[in-house]
């Protein structure tokens, strides 16, 4: 190798250290923005009252009052509320996961009438608002099915695939394995559903467990849907016991952001248990389309 090459090959790899400096450097940043919130949150409920209205504001408490959350769990249900919550999430989950994956199996292999026009349905049904439908759905579960004050609205429309996005993402990922593994098993003898739990649902596995994570998150998150449905104190869930708790507390910040942290504890947990296939699923999906 000649001295100019050498030259321009050491000048290449100093350019991309320092490119490499500069992208981690903007992620390291990036990733502060976002756990600052949370940071935030927690050193509130470890902190007096006093301590959180001194100025200029500490990020560190002067003293870790973690007796903050035993005062907070004599006042909040947290374990009522969680036991109420996944009384709606599990269920929804695994019938959301296994009917999304039903559905998108029937739009990927099978082949019957009106499938293009129910597909191109399902998909256009993306596009609409949450909102518009909301009053119809209301108006329909209490007055025509006397599901007022219940569980049930909540979760039955989980039987049914548990929304569009689901149904096209296992869809895509069912596209993407070869037909002629279908065909071999069909050969054997194997039926549709031999074909669906012992060759597609393996290979789906990590499409499958984002899809229990999207149920999964939006259904922590719905505080609109559980207000309108759920009535009775007894049935709240965590997004209802904490938005109960505040009013409670009005000043109290100390107590109020301890019982924030245990509401999105659990939810952070179920996240770091299944990042990995989060992470899997997301990216081969965007490789695959």
């Amino acid at each position: 190798m000649s001295t100019a090459a050498y030259g321009r090959l050491r000048s290449r790899k100093r350019r991309d250290r320092i490119l490499n400096i500069i992208t981690f450097a903007v992620v390291i940043l990036f990733a502060i923005l976002a756990i600052f919130p949370i940071w935030w949150i927690f050193r509130t409920s470890l902190m007096t009252n006093a301590e959180i209205y001194k100025y200029p504001p500490s990020l560190i408490p002067d003293n870790w009052l973690f007796s903050n959350y035993e005062k907070t769990l004599q006042v909040f249900k947290f374990w009522k509320y969680l036991w109420n919550t996944m009384v709606i999430i599990v269920p929804s989950c695994l019938a959301g996961t296994f009917t999304a994956t039903l559905c998108g199996y029937a739009f990927a292999r099978l082949r019957f009438r009106g499938k293009n026009l129910i597909w191109a349905l399902c998909v256009g049904s993306m596009l609409l608002p949450a909102m518009v439908t909301l009053i119809p759905l209301y108006i329909g579960w209490t007055r025509g099915l006397g599901f007022s004050d219940s569980y049930w609205p909540l979760i039955l429309p989980y039987f049914c695939g548990g929304g569009a996005f689901n149904i096209f993402l296992i869809r895509q990922f069912i596209m993407s394995i070869p037909r002629e593994l279908d065909q071999a098993a069909t050969i054997d003898g194997a039926g549709y559903f031999r074909i669906l739990f012992n060759i597609i649902m393996p290979a789906i596995k990590p499409a499958m467990i984002v899809v229990a994570l999207f149920i999964f998150i939006t259904l922590w998150n719905d505080l609109l849907q559980q207000m309108i449905y759920i009535n009775s104190s007894d049935k709240y869930t965590i997004a209802l016991g904490l938005t109960n708790f505040r009013g409670q507390l009005k000043s109290d910040w100390s107590l109020t952001m301890a019982a924030t942290c245990l509401s999105f504890a659990p939810g952070v947990i179920f996240y770091l248990i299944g990042q990995r296939y989060f992470v899997e699923g997301i990216t081969l999906t965007g490789l695959k389309n």
